[in-house]
């Protein structure tokens, strides 16, 4: 059927579960005010709820590498829309905390699939001159399901219907299920299955036709090689590659984003904000991350991954710090709760420009075709390890430390993150996936 599609519709449908994990990321910060309510959640049990998604997450990374590469990318994102959809429903009818706690669960073995597939989908579709700005795609997504998630949270606040809230993630999920008709498989993959006349059918959607034969003669020669993934993960030569990929997976999440995210309408509501007031803050933030998304898809592909990164750095601490400073002098008011959405709106800012999408755009351009999907679903399985201890023990440590104290730990990740990237991770704009690998291995001492 995706005979019938432009490029245009593969590439949205390959970026749809990016925007269902945004959004069951972001509905949770709303839904939590009102939660609370129905079925009582002291502060371990709401950090609980809250990083319930990514314990399924990381179940979910960690199988969905391999069977993509088994079974194909395409069968998976079905399987992983079929998921999202139980996942909502029974998130929205739960009863008691444990209930919800489970379907919590579920829906994150769909986040944990969609965080590694969808970067590999768009980046092996994708031209190489314009690959960084389409495998951005993911990240616009995913801050766009994020806005959905808050504008949702809000049209829902004066009925405190959080089980709307939750169950309206079936909805995008039954159109990526649908949409999946219309999504050709990887050509990298075809080629790895011998399937070259597909992979060219599939590719003359995408790529110029004079494109079309180098990048085929490049697959087929990195194909001659005969290594197995897990052997080729094993490897001296990737091993730097794994470095730099689970560094910058763990970083992404621990570097203060989720924080945000997750809590930014229970910060507001503690510093004296109405409900409505609180969830209408985070709108705002929502539509600075969408906004600021669309510079760095502009960017990208021209100013490079890394370079992007180190600046997003010194803004993101930068950022933190004078906000945990302005806390620290006047305390969490209502005044300083509005000082506080604008100055997490400016942490948005830097984050949505540079380590939002360029670490999805890096990860799987890190890794050789043969092990593309089970070295992405390794980063993104500690993608989701960093995401779940920040959701889980920021709400402790907010109350026993103090949010300016939080934010201060914060500012001094941001501050590791930016010797990280400096010290082990390489650029890798304007060179097509062949290339990386070939010069990954060139690079490997010899036996």
């Amino acid at each position: 059927m995706f005979n019938k599609t432009n490029k245009g519709l593969i590439y949205f449908f390959g970026a749809l579960g990016g925007l269902l994990y945004g959004y069951d990321t972001g509905v949770i910060s709303g839904a939590l005010l009102f939660i609370k309510k129905d079925i009582p959640l002291n502060d371990f049990m709401q950090g609980f709820v809250v990083s319930a998604l990514l314990i399924g997450a990381i179940v979910g990374s960690g199988l969905s590498g391999p069977l993509s590469d088994r079974w194909g990318r395409r069968r998976v994102v079905s399987l992983i829309s079929i998921i999202f959809i139980i996942g909502a429903l029974c998130a929205a009818f739960s009863t008691n905390a444990s209930f919800l706690v489970i379907s919590r669960i579920i829906l994150g073995l769909a986040v944990g699939g969609s965080t590694a597939l969808v970067p590999v989908y768009l980046s092996e579709m994708a031209p190489t001159h314009i690959r960084g700005s389409l495998a951005s795609l993911n990240q616009l997504m995913i801050t766009i399901g994020i806005l959905i998630a808050y504008i949702i949270n809000y049209i829902f606040t004066a009925s405190e219907g959080w089980r709307w809230m939750l169950g309206l993630a079936a909805l995008p999920a039954v159109i990526m299920l649908i949409g999946t008709a219309f999504m050709p498989e990887s050509p990298r993959w075809l080629i790895k299955r011998n399937r070259e006349d597909e992979a060219r059918r599939v590719m003359a959607f995408t790529h110029a036709t004079h494109e079309i034969d180098k990048e085929v003669d490049e697959m087929k020669e990195t194909e001659k090689n005969q290594e197995d993934a897990w052997s080729i993960l094993k490897s001296s030569w990737i091993r730097p590659m794994l470095i730099a990929g689970i560094g910058l997976a763990i970083f992404q999440q621990i570097i203060g984003i989720n924080a945000v995210i997750y809590y930014a309408p229970t910060i507001f509501s503690k510093a004296g904000l109405a409900d409505s007031s609180s969830i209408l803050g985070t709108v705002g933030i929502g539509i600075v991350n969408v906004l600021m998304t669309f510079v760095a898809i502009a960017v990208i592909d021209k100013l490079g991954r890394k370079k992007l990164m180190l600046w997003g750095n010194v803004g993101m601490s930068l950022s933190l710090f004078i906000l945990a400073m302005i806390i620290f002098t006047a305390g969490l008011t209502t005044t300083t709760a509005w000082l506080t959405v604008v100055f997490l709106g400016l942490f948005i800012v830097f984050f949505a420009a540079t380590w939002g999408p360029a670490v999805w755009v890096i990860l799987p351009e890190l890794f050789p075709l043969k092990a593309r999907g089970a070295g992405t679903g390794i980063t993104t399985l500690f993608l989701s390890l960093g995401n779940l201890v920040v959701s889980f023990l920021f709400p402790v440590l907010s109350a026993s430390l103090g949010v300016a104290w939080v934010f201060i730990i914060f500012a001094i990740i941001g501050v590791l993150a930016f010797i990280f990237v400096s010290r082990f991770v390489p650029e890798t704009k304007g060179r097509s996936l062949e290339e990386i690998e070939r010069d990954l291995r060139s690079k490997a001492p010899s036996k």
